[in-house]
């Protein structure tokens, strides 16, 4: 038994899930950002904010896949 097979899981699964994690509260934290921005009305901020929050989906998207693909596999 190696020490990698006694844990429940991998270190790079942790890492992943962990910026999954990260990414989905950012998305969540983007929701009150635009609000601010709305309320100032400040319509670049609210597209920038909007931008970011596109940019972490996509991003949630593809560590998704990682995810997937090493819990499987144990690696990419």
């Amino acid at each position: 038994m190696t020490a990698t097979s006694s844990r429940a899981i991998s270190n790079l699964e942790y890492d992943l899930i962990t910026v999954l994690q990260n990414k989905a509260e950012a998305l969540k934290a983007y929701e009150i950002y635009i609000k601010d921005a709305q309320e100032t009305d400040s319509q670049p901020c609210v597209e920038l904010f909007r931008k970011l929050q596109q940019a972490d989906m996509q991003q949630i998207e593809e560590i998704r896949h990682h995810v997937q693909q090493v819990m499987q596999n144990g690696k990419m």
